[in-house]
């Protein structure tokens, strides 16, 4: 490690005072964006400006002016670097505990009052180093004594946790703080006393080991893991590198895991960090919640960060102290975090070089154990908020809230100012720098890993963070900037955004489709179609990738969210789900040609609007009010097969030529025909009627290969829509009882929206259309375009055995095809289905299928037809 050029007094001086002004434009840019930043997320000049932080501002001039005065003229052989670097980190984290509480910015503005104020003291007496070396067993004593007076007097300024503290009334003091200092005084003044005179190293060490196992003792007993942990880094680093021994890295890293996994059985506060670091996702509304949101913020902050005053880092629990990193980010993006990481690996390298330039041994161990004390800290807590290391509660030195935390920070930087000032000829041997550089080289990678971790979560893990139902800031954007809205086929608003920029608030115009429509809550996230077209509706797609930058950059907001035109129609939305009143079931209405969904009902539902005060019984309901039963129940279908089943038979040439029996005996349970046929014998009556003995017999003679064929061609186990929560059953490898399963009353199990679609085919020339919910969106100029289709249409029938299906299935009258089945979905849950559908060529295609979970076919078959005979353009029935 090289040392640069000197420079002379005055030059030094000169260098710190352009830092250190770069640093005061700085935060005086944050400072004014911070109080700019209500009116840019309002879009609006008339604003609630944020003033307070301007005290910290002021404080901050006053404090590392006079410390710039004072380091100038009694230490003008310092370190130039050191001042600025501190200030920059310190009025930084000043600013940022602004942003997240004027109540603890003020109390840190105080603090950092009172650290200037010893900072500046230490340097006008020039004794400290020497006083500290005489007397390190005095001091280290009453750090220890103070500490465990904790034990009887401890308190905690929360109000619960640990009691680490000392005091009452607003002031608070943290011994174990300042206790860290003390022991780095010990060990470089014993080490560069006793080394010299007991060169053998067991001997040596035995008095360190001895007082480190006392104060670890002491913290454990305090539950301060978090400062254990710390010290044994701090002993780990001032003793390789006095001794040069790499056998004490390595029984370093066998305490720390041995100790690890003692806590993780004694404590636990261990165990839940270790199980939150090693798996959070396990319980990301718990005892993972703080890293699971720490997360999202990473990843909130993208490139760029949501700007000054612009995200929401008091999301994250405890933002201003543990989780500041965090809160940084979000609002700083990667570019700040590598901004920050940069300003400690230069301190942490001119600490070493303090070291490495120091006139003596105790200096060079003094500078050694702070610089890695400082390292260590800033590695484990920012690991810790990144995932790379478990939590440990400590600080983030300079930057997190603590006053002493702070003041110990400060006093840290007085030794180390202290010391560079003292430099003369460096009595360092070879041998005795390598630990050192070897020891820097770990702490740099320590921090060089904390920023490819950011990165991999700001980017890599980025869009899955911020697209989870736990992450509130998109409601919280949405507060700001309108949500785009869901209308119907004819334009009619379904869902819409009213209010004024942060105050905007979801409208719902129909309250019973909630189950279908979903809903778009703050606190219980998203639902249904508000899920499913979420990237439109909040102004993430269709616009050009610069104006998302522009809006992101300028108000760490999205664009305007953007129309979606739905193919539902609203009047026949309205009547199939009123139709479904005070029963259970589904509806499903769809163009057979274009798998356009023209409505879709679902009961029991809820009212998406009451959600916040109905919340925890509507969870708690058995009857499952927010399930989508038409996209999200699984139901045995019964003989609503018998059409496909007919067409594939048809055009396999196994078509027999009577029904055979028309009932089924399934697990010792006989079922029975929906409607009784009028001629038993002949395939019109029986399919008509649901029949289950012919779907039987015409599974059979199909065969279990080309049945589990028809299945998968007809998407029975697939999901046939992107935009909606959907559910199917895994693909069997085979169907090794094709008469049972082609009863209705075997493993396959469909959703209405699955059936409807399959049955499709037999109005439309043997092809399965590619569902449709969403018709288009808006463009930002105002015009529409159409939305992609997915998945393909798929031809399973030759449309000639579609329409032999069709004919066999046409009502009497000749108008349409119809169907009506039975079936049991368990002991106690008889089903009801009914299907209706034009024939092929039919200039209104439109099938209607009904499921009612219950004993009721003529219902289904009444409400089926009305919705049949709907008139889109009267709204009639």
């Amino acid at each position: 490690m090289t040392a640069p050029l000197s420079l002379s007094p005055v030059s030094r001086r000169d260098v710190q005072r352009r830092l250190l002004a770069v640093a005061a434009v700085f935060l005086f840019l944050y400072s004014l964006a911070l109080t700019l930043a209500p009116a840019a997320r309002l879009h609006n000049w008339q604003a609630t400006y944020r003033w307070q932080h301007w005290v910290g501002f002021a404080t901050w001039l006053i404090v590392i002016g006079a410390a710039e005065r004072f380091t100038a003229r009694l230490a003008p052989n310092r370190d130039p670097l050191l001042l600025p670097l501190v200030g920059l980190l310190a009025g930084w984290g000043l600013l940022s505990i602004f942003r997240l509480s004027g109540e603890f910015g003020l109390r840190q503005s105080l603090w950092l009052g009172v650290s200037g104020a010893v900072y500046i003291l230490g340097l006008r007496d020039g004794r400290s180093l020497p006083i500290l070396r005489r007397y390190k067993y005095f001091w280290l004593t009453s750090g220890l004594a103070l500490t465990a007076l904790t034990l009887i007097f401890g308190t905690n300024p929360l109000g619960i946790g640990p009691r680490l503290w000392l005091g009452c009334c607003g002031f608070y003091f943290q011994p174990s703080e300042p206790l860290k200092l003390l022991f780095i005084v010990y060990l470089a003044a014993y080490l560069a006393d006793r080394k010299p005179l007991v060169p053998a190293t067991l001997p040596l060490l035995m008095p360190t080991l001895a007082v480190t196992a006392l104060a670890l003792l002491l913290l454990i007993v305090q539950r301060d893991l978090g400062t254990a942990s710390i010290f044994v880094f701090i002993y780990t680093a001032v003793v390789f590198a006095a001794t040069g021994k790499r056998r004490i890295l390595v029984a370093s890293v066998l305490t720390l895991g041995l100790a690890g996994a003692l806590g993780y059985r004694l404590f636990d506060v261990v165990a839940l960090r270790v199980e939150a670091w090693l798996n959070p996702w396990l319980d990301p509304s718990g005892r993972s919640y703080q890293i699971i949101q720490s997360l999202i913020a990473i990843a909130a902050g993208g490139m760029l960060g949501r700007g000054p005053g612009m995200g929401s880092p008091g999301l994250v629990p405890v933002a201003h102290s543990d989780f500041i990193y965090a809160a940084l980010i979000e609002e700083h993006g990667l570019i700040g975090s590598i901004a920050l990481l940069t300003l400690l690996a230069l301190f942490t390298l001119r600490g070493l070089k303090i070291s490495l330039q120091a006139a003596n041994r105790y200096h060079r161990h003094l500078a050694l154990g702070i610089t890695a004390y400082f390292a260590t800290q800033s590695i484990l807590i920012i690991g810790g908020n990144i995932r790379l290391l478990p939590l440990t509660g400590v600080t983030l030195p300079f930057i997190s809230y603590g006053g002493s935390s702070l003041l110990t920070s400060f006093l840290g930087l007085l030794l180390l100012t202290l010391v560079s000032q003292a430099q003369g000829a460096p009595d360092t041997a070879a041998d005795e720098t390598r630990p050192t550089i070897m020891l820097g080289g770990l702490l740099l990678a320590g921090l060089a890993a904390a920023a490819l971790i950011t990165g991999w979560w700001a980017f890599w893990r980025g869009p899955d963070l911020l697209s989870r139902n736990d992450n509130v800031r998109r409601s919280i954007a949405e507060r700001y900037v309108p949500r785009g809205r869901l209308l119907d086929r004819d334009l009619q608003p379904l869902h819409f955004t009213q209010g004024s920029p942060g105050e905007y608030e979801r409208m719902y115009v129909y309250p019973d489709l909630g189950a279908v429509l979903g809903f778009n809550n703050p606190v219980y996230g998203q639902t249904g179609a508000e899920e499913g077209f979420d990237a439109y509706l909040r102004g993430l797609a269709n616009y050009p990738a610069w104006e998302i930058w522009r809006n992101h950059l300028l108000y760490g907001q999205p664009p305007p969210g953007l129309d979606v035109r739905l193919t539902l129609h609203a009047g026949l939305q309205q009547a199939a789900q009123q139709a479904l009143q005070n029963t259970s079931g589904a509806i499903v209405v769809l163009n057979p040609e274009t798998g356009e969904i023209l409505a879709l009902a679902s009961s029991p539902t809820f009212d998406a609007s009451l959600l916040n005060v109905q919340a925890e019984s509507l969870f708690a309901d058995p009857a499952g009010p927010l399930l989508n039963r038409a996209t999200q129940g699984l139901y045995q279908p019964g003989p609503a097969l018998g059409p496909l089943l007919y067409a594939s038979a048809w055009q396999h040439v196994v078509l027999p030529a009577e029904p055979g029996p028309l009932e089924a005996v399934v697990n010792a349970e006989t079922f029975f025909c929906a409607r009784t046929p009028n001629d038993p014998t002949d395939w019109s009556d029986v399919l008509r009627g649901g029949c289950p003995g012919p779907s039987a017999l015409l599974g059979v003679e199909i065969g279990g290969e080309a049945l589990l064929a028809l299945a998968v061609d007809a998407g029975f186990y697939s999901a046939p829509l992107a935009e909606l929560p959907v559910h199917s059953l895994d693909q069997p490898s085979l169907i090794s009882t094709p008469g049972t399963v082609a009863s209705g009353q075997g493993s396959l199990r469909v959703t209405p929206l699955q059936l409807a679609r399959a049955l499709s085919a037999v109005s439309n020339r043997g092809v399965i259309p590619a569902i449709r919910l969403g018709l288009a969106v808006q463009d930002p100029d105002g015009g529409w375009q159409d939305l992609p289709l997915e998945p393909t249409a798929i031809q399973v029938f030759s449309p000639e055995a579609a329409s032999a299906a069709a004919r066999q299935l046409a009502n009497p009258l000749g108008s349409a095809w119809e169907v009506t089945a039975n079936a049991l979905n368990g002991p106690e849950t008889p089903l009801s289905w009914y299907v209706v559908s034009t024939l092929p060529g039919h200039y209104a295609p439109r099938l209607v299928l009904v499921l009612l979970e219950a004993d009721r076919a003529a219902s289904a078959r009444a409400i089926g037809a009305a919705l049949f005979q709907f008139d889109l353009i009267s709204g009639d029935s």
